[in-house]
């Protein structure tokens, strides 16, 4: 399409197509343009923002006034990607929001008002949790090697010692009882701190170029044979295009062989989990040392009675479950195993009912992965 041909109805529809906020106001600060993205953002019509003042529709954001009036004092562009949360009026939540405001100048030169650009933050704010998460079960399972080591060694002994007591006994002495008590108990402490050594050190990734889709689709299939009775049915929805990506095949169907169990766990039974594939159009992963990196996710989704914020500040610490049963190690574990594939693990609790279980693993060419250096989150 020529420029010339370039109408205002076409500007009004690319305003009301885009993702990001849009707000104009005039010298005096009345709004002149309120775009489908501010209202959903702000809860606020645009019958009820256009031809009202900026500085009293958003007299509780302090920040977003001030930034707009120094630019409509100075002329000048100014931003601020940290400090602006909007509070919508309809819905009574808060969106984290990166601000521009930019003058707006008349062919002749003088300024005719300016222009407020509100980009969301929220899935960014979100991924950057997830990624403090994964450094703090990096830390504990450092923390918990070592103390691990120091438990090892005095159960040794204490095993030891009830053996030979063990020996000293006579069959049918009723102390037998105690001393088989001791030792079974020491096995299972051995246990827990076999699995916690396999949390903090666990075997060296070996990476093979994996078709996700087929593994997926596998995991699905043992999952479905252990759901049969309580009549859950996995719906699989898996994305073709996604080639395939480098990952070690065994601990990959243990991630979703783990977090599709706890979905059906999760949810009631003769009711659905979706699980899909797909390609991130909107973020890259950034690692050190490489070029930003397209986002292959899997998304699962139960029907069950949803996740707390308190729940999610714990979900991945070793030991914790809302389980009866459950050790608590298994999403520890999970964390780990998408951890060292430079992924990202994330949970959400649904609007209407239950939770989304998020997999964001990078789509790149096959590469070691390095450990040691965490990702962030880069937005198209």
């Amino acid at each position: 399409m020529s420029s010339q041909h370039f109408t205002t109805q076409n500007y009004a529809m690319i305003l009301d197509n885009l993702d990001d906020a849009i707000i104009a106001v005039d010298q005096q600060g009345m709004i002149t343009v309120f775009n489908p993205a501010a209202q959903h953002f702000t809860g606020i019509s645009e019958k009820k923002s256009v031809g009202q003042s900026f500085f009293t529709c958003f007299k509780i954001q302090e920040t977003l006034c001030r930034l707009t009036r120094v630019v409509l004092d100075e002329g000048r562009s100014i931003s601020d990607h940290e400090t602006v949360t909007l509070h919508s009026r309809s819905r009574q939540e808060k969106r984290p929001v990166s601000v521009t405001v930019s003058p707006i100048f008349a062919h002749h030169g003088s300024q005719q008002g300016a222009i407020i650009i509100l980009h969301d933050l929220t899935q960014v704010k979100s991924l950057e949790n997830t990624i403090r998460h994964a450094d703090r079960l990096s830390m504990v399972g450092t923390m918990a090697a070592g103390l691990a080591h120091e438990i090892k060694n005095p159960l040794g002994g204490i095993k030891g010692s009830a053996q030979l007591m063990q020996m000293d006994f006579d069959k049918d002495d009723e102390l037998q009882e105690h001393t088989q008590l001791i030792i079974r108990e020491v096995d299972r402490i051995n246990r827990i701190i076999e699995e916690l050594l396999n949390l903090a050190q666990p075997r060296r990734v070996k990476l093979e170029m994996v078709n996700l889709n087929q593994l997926l689709d596998e995991v699905v299939a043992l999952q479905k044979h252990s759901t049969s009775e309580r009549n859950i049915g996995i719906i699989l929805q898996p994305d073709p295009s996604i080639p395939d990506i480098p990952g070690d095949r065994d601990l990959l169907i243990r991630l979703f062989l783990n977090l599709i169990k706890n979905a059906c766990e999760a949810t009631a039974d003769m009711t659905d989990i979706k699980v899909e594939s797909r390609i991130d159009s909107e973020y890259h992963l950034s690692l050190p040392g490489n070029q930003p990196t397209p986002i292959v996710q899997v998304n699962i989704y139960d029907e069950g009675p949803g996740i707390t914020k308190a729940e999610l500040q714990k979900i991945f610490t070793p030991y914790y479950t809302t389980k009866s049963g459950g050790s608590g190690l298994g999403l520890a574990t999970c964390q780990k195993i998408i951890s060292d594939h430079d992924g990202l693990l994330q949970f959400k609790d649904l609007p209407k009912r239950g939770t989304l279980t998020r997999v964001s693993l990078p789509l790149r060419h096959m590469h070691t992965p390095n450990q040691n250096n965490k990702g962030k989150i880069d937005v198209n």
